[in-house]
This record gives C-alpha cells, structure tokens and sequence, in this order.
C-alpha cells in the first residue's frame, strides 16, 4: 500500500485463476471489452506488449449531460513480466519517445494468487499531488472499480 499523495490505487480478487486473468488483459480483443466502464466502449489501436511497444486505447461514451464523450490515451508499455506484471505510461510514446499527454500517468497491474483467484493491484502513479487529486475526482475509484469487475467477469467466462 502506497503513502505517496501522488498515487491513486485499488485492488480486487478476482474468481479465475491467474492465467485466465492475464490472457483477458494480454489479448487486445478481450481487453477492449473491459478496459473502461459500460456503456463506454474501447477501440485498442495498438497493443505491443513488450517493454518499449505500443499501448493505444481509445475510448468513447455518453458525458452526463448528453453528448458523446471522447479519451484518446497513446503511451507505451515499461515491463512486462507475463501473468505477474505490466507496467505502462502515458509519459512515452512507443520506442521511449517523449510524450505530453493530458494527464502523465505510470500505471502498475500486479497480479497474484490468492486462495481460489487472483489478487490484482493497480497502482496509478501521478506526477503530483494535484494531478492525483484530479483523477480521484474525475471518478478514479468508481471508473477502475468498475474496470476491475468488467475484467473479473471477463477473465471468469474464458476457459482453460
């Protein structure tokens, strides 16, 4: 558990065991099913996973007064250590090319046994203090809250 005030995390017990877990987030069609809260959609536009290799989402959905909302989020995968983590930035674009996005953010997934699932942690790292506040604000807890169910779900439903 972080003490940081810059970052943001979460975690969930997932019911499938953790390879299951892993292939739901490392197959860019099963992640564009969970990757951000319903009734929004994801279009994955790349998906490199390897240090270094693209990571693309590009979501889209209802705003509460109506409209259509848009995210567009490039950056790049750091680490990858298959079935146990994948970190991934918005500060870099892939190949380490510097990026400015409109918020930066490292994001760290961890995945572990637990008795009868898989315990995933995600750590949301923030360049401040602020930016952090921002995203707790902007719904961090009920929008990933509702990530980590979508993925719980989907990684349930696969088989093997």
């Amino acid at each position: 558990m972080t003490t940081d005030p810059r970052d943001l995390e979460i975690s969930r017990v997932m019911r499938a065991p953790r390879a299951r877990v892993w292939r739901a987030f490392a197959d860019p069609a099963l992640l564009a099913q969970w990757w951000c809260p319903k009734p929004w959609v994801t279009e994955v536009k790349a998906f490199d996973l390897r240090p270094g290799g693209a990571f693309h989402t590009y979501m889209t959905g209802p705003l509460p007064d109506g409209t259509q909302g848009e995210s567009d989020n490039p950056g790049c995968f750091l680490d990858v250590v298959p079935e146990v983590r994948v970190v991934g930035t918005s500060m870099l674009l892939p190949g380490w090319r510097p990026a400015t996005p409109w918020m930066g953010l490292t994001n760290v997934f961890t995945l572990s046994d637990v008795d009868g699932g898989t315990l995933v942690h995600a750590l949301a790292m923030h360049a401040s203090a602020e930016d952090s506040g921002k995203h707790a604000q902007m719904g961090f807890y009920d929008g990933w809250g509702t990530m980590l169910s979508q993925w719980d779900a989907c990684a349930a439903e696969l088989s093997g």
